[in-house]
């Protein structure tokens, strides 16, 4: 007897590539993974992930151009959230972004630079799709341990 809780849930928004909708972005987020009852730290880790890679994609993807169409669809549950950010902006390549040395970094006082890292660091799964001339997607994934 499943309680809807675990049932999978699914929630689209679409936004344009603007800093100042990165708040409606959080606010999605937030409230999606309130509705399933997961642990607050794993929630916050789930909302910051997602504006970190819309940052990333405002700032690289379509390079502050205000009007590229950013969709995120999240799909979850009380066991699992999936996100999919999807863009039409400058194809990705992870490979081609270094793994930071954090030491030197924080010596030399750096400010930016770390989302992908920071991604990595607060979700189980990250993956990038690149279809160039047709859309970039990166899919952010954290998976839950049932503690009852």
């Amino acid at each position: 007897m499943g309680t809807s809780k675990s049932k999978l849930k699914e929630k689209e928004l679409l936004i344009k590539s603007r800093t100042e909708n990165l708040t409606a972005v959080r606010d999605f987020i937030s409230s999606a993974v309130r509705e399933v009852d997961v642990p607050l730290d794993a929630a916050g880790d789930v909302v910051l992930a997602v504006d970190e890679a819309c940052t990333n994609i405002i700032k690289h993807a379509y390079k502050y151009f205000p009007d590229g169409d950013i969709t995120i669809k999240i799909k979850y549950s009380s066991k699992k959230i999936a996100v999919e950010i999807t863009d039409h902006g400058a194809p990705f390549t992870p490979e081609a972004v270094p793994t930071p040395d954090l030491k030197k970094y924080f010596e030399e006082k750096r400010v930016g630079g770390l989302g992908m890292y920071l991604m990595k660091s607060l979700m189980d799964n990250v993956e990038y799709k690149s279809v160039p001339g047709r859309y970039n997607q990166v899919y952010l994934t954290k998976v839950f341990n049932s503690t009852n």
